[in-house]
């Protein structure tokens, strides 16, 4: 049996078909502008942003699960702040 290729042309890597779930959401009026942004800043897709906002709340939400704090630190100033999500 022969050996199947990745995109890049690679031997030996199966490939794995992709599910992706679809849902539908109803976005608040702050929430839909900053998406708009978002997509006016990045150039992604709605729904790479979406992706990635849920792939950054999970991390989040594990660190403060764990007891971490989130912290932004102003890079110019060295002010540190929490971050707090209620």
């Amino acid at each position: 049996m022969p050996a199947s290729t990745d995109d890049t042309g690679g031997v030996g890597v199966a490939r794995v078909p992709v599910t992706a779930e679809r849902i539908t959401v109803a976005l608040i009026p702050k929430a839909g502008q900053d998406l708009q942004r978002l997509l006016d800043h990045t150039g992604l897709s709605k729904t790479d942003i979406v992706n990635r906002a849920i792939v950054l709340y999970e991390f989040i939400d594990d660190q403060v699960r764990v007891g971490r704090d989130v912290l932004i630190r102003d890079s110019g100033t060295g002010e540190t702040q929490v971050v707090r999500f209620l």
